[in-house]
């Protein structure tokens, strides 16, 4: 008889720190224990707390392990799992006020990190085994699927849709019931439901980590859509770099056909209904809606010119809904709990909840499920736990390299669609990234427009060569060679590749450029006139330099030195023994080798 359960995280990150070699240590000492028969062991999808893994959690106390490591396991097995006895070295002990915390028990519930989130999309990552299909269906799987098939009309289905409010998660924002409505309207012999998990954001895994964790809510969503709107087929488009993700969204098809839950008559209502999954090649272009199809279909992932628009003509020609997986991950809750489930959550514009991967300079990285109209600052000082080793919040890049950066000035605005617009930026997917001080926002500008040069599609010439014209001029200013003029230039391209390229990848690609121009001129202007990286980022502006009286002449700067630039002089510093140290300017690379070795701190960059 099974008396309690240890949940071992299974998504990338935690898989990325070793979690497999646990989960087989695991297996050896419950064996070795004698505790094979009596505690089961599960491999989970993402927790959510990345920064803390590999995490195991111990059911039914909830107590909650994080960083653990093989040589723990066998402590946790004969203490806890044998003597009931909590491994306190090993408890995440970050809570939240209000809770009540005994014995050193500290349940995943209990932390700051999760006091304020309402988990929705992820409600099931962390708490089943995604690959046993038994587990989803404990859970209410696919419990909406047959209220749809056996107790609703699609027109019905439709109208729960629109009235939870639900926007696209993927980026624009776009009504997903009225989505579905047009592409209802359309009459075709074939329809198609498509899933976009490209997710191509640097910085974004929401949807790796909801296919990872909860495959069976896609198949079960797509399913409803394709009720819905009249379609019997669907593809999934998903990169193939998620090989996790990838292995289980296929063993969840898999069984949902065994089950009878995919393919003929499912629920015995005469609806048919399949899946497929179609595999990316890491093309970012191929999250516009129009190139993922094109890819799938097998063609060059390029946009098309819109109307029509996919859900007159989309997928091989025919009418075709296309949602992001954090999107369809909403749907089977809002058909069981209703559309006021939902829209009682958010503003009023902006319902229900957005997940969002948050990363960067703060101390708890991971993913984070909060309720549309939480603060920025909610989610940095309370979630995320401040920025890291005493260092200011300076802004949060959103919305990834279609986005804008946020200012500490703007650290109280709501996250919704309409607030974040308004301060010229955007929800995007999902990527929330944090900058503190010592980030250059002329560098942050370049690195994603760097980003947007690489995947432009090259279909049309504002974006091909727009970006490329708009990232010589940022490399022109991060050199020390740029003008006011280029300043002007600068921002005049932006709005010329925003409002001439074909799809959204170029029309967005100069929003991280514009937001921190527009937030942040004085570092623009401070690179051009004084010649000067204020931040201490940029190479070309940088000088090395070795204050001799602090320097100590260990020489442990010049043994470190790739470029032999740095000699000792003649100079002995008060009460010093040995001569300092000095940096040649002309043969220093600035690599910063020699501040790394320095153990005095003598050694400083302007």
């Amino acid at each position: 008889m099974v008396r309690s359960q240890v949940l071992v995280c299974g998504g990338t990150g935690c898989t990325a720190s070793g979690s497999k070699l646990l989960l087989e240590e695991f297996e050896k000492q419950l064996a070795a224990n004698d505790l094979q028969d009596e505690i089961k062991l599960v491999r989970t999808g993402c927790f959510g707390l990345c920064e803390l893994g590999p995490v195991v959690i111990v059911y039914p106390d909830g107590t909650f392990y994080s960083r653990v490591a093989p040589k723990d396991v066998e402590e946790i097995v004969k203490e806890h799992l044998l003597k009931g006895r909590v491994v306190e070295r090993l408890v995440y002990n970050e809570v939240a006020k209000d809770a009540v915390v005994e014995h050193g028990n500290v349940s995943l519930s209990d932390t700051v990190f999760y006091a304020k989130q309402k988990r929705v999309a992820l409600r099931n990552c962390g708490v089943i085994n995604p690959e046993n299909i038994d587990e989803y269906i404990a859970m209410d799987g696919y419990a909406a699927l047959g209220k749809v098939l056996t107790e609703m009309t699609p027109e019905e289905v439709i109208k729960v849709v629109t009235d939870s409010g639900l926007r696209g998660r993927g980026g624009a924002g776009f009504s997903t019931g009225k989505k579905w409505f047009f592409a209802s309207q359309y009459k075709a012999d074939q329809k198609y439901v498509v899933c976009n998990a490209d997710e191509g954001d640097p910085g974004a895994f929401m949807d790796r980590s909801i296919l990872e964790g909860d495959p069976h809510c896609i198949v079960e969503a797509m399913a409803i859509c394709g009720y819905a709107i009249g379609a019997t087929e669907g593809y999934v488009y998903v990169r193939a770099e998620y090989p996790i993700a990838v292995r289980r969204l296929q063993k969840a098809i898999d069984d949902a056909r065994e089950y009878g839950l995919l393919g003929k008559d499912i629920f015995g209502s005469g609806f048919d209904f399949d899946l497929h999954i179609r595999l990316g090649a890491g093309a970012f272009v191929c999250g516009e809606e129009t190139a993922l199809m094109t890819s799938i279909e097998g063609n060059r992932g390029e946009p098309r010119t819109r109307p029509p628009f996919p859900a007159e003509k989309g997928l091989f020609g025919k009418p075709t809904n296309n949602n992001n997986v954090e999107t369809y991950a909403n749907i089977p809750q809002i058909i069981l709990k209703g559309a006021e489930f939902f829209n009682s959550m958010g503003t009023e514009t902006s319902k229900g909840t957005k997940v969002f991967a948050l990363g960067g300079k703060i101390n708890h990285t991971g993913l984070v499920e909060i309720p549309m109209g939480t603060t920025l600052r909610e989610i940095v000082e309370e979630i995320g736990g401040g920025v890291p080793n005493g260092k200011k919040f300076k802004a949060a890049q959103t919305g990834g390299p279609s986005g804008g950066c946020i200012p500490a000035e703007f650290l109280d605005t709501p996250i919704d669609y309409e607030s974040l617009a308004a301060i010229g930026s955007i929800v995007g997917s999902g990527g929330l990234i944090i900058m503190d001080e010592d980030n250059c926002m002329v560098d942050i500008a370049k690195f994603f427009l760097g980003f947007t040069v690489d995947e432009s599609c090259g279909k049309c010439t504002p974006c091909r060569v727009g970006t490329k014209r708009l990232y010589e001029i940022l490399e022109k200013i991060t050199s020390g060679k740029g003008t006011m003029e280029d300043l002007d230039r600068m921002e005049e391209l932006c709005y010329y590749i925003k409002n001439n390229s074909l799809c959204a990848l170029g029309q967005t690609a100069p929003n991280p450029v514009l937001s921190t121009y527009l937030r942040f001129k004085d570092e623009y202007i401070a690179h051009v006139r004084d010649k000067k990286c204020p931040a201490g980022v940029c190479k070309d502006l940088l000088t090395f330099t070795i204050d001799r009286d602090a320097c100590i002449g260990c020489g442990l700067c010049a043994r470190n030195c790739p470029a032999n630039a740095i000699s000792k002089t003649d100079y002995v510093a008060p009460g010093h023994k040995l001569p300092s140290y000095a940096i040649d300017p002309e043969k220093c690379i600035k690599c910063g080798a020699c501040m790394a070795n320095c153990k005095k701190n003598a050694i400083s960059k302007k």
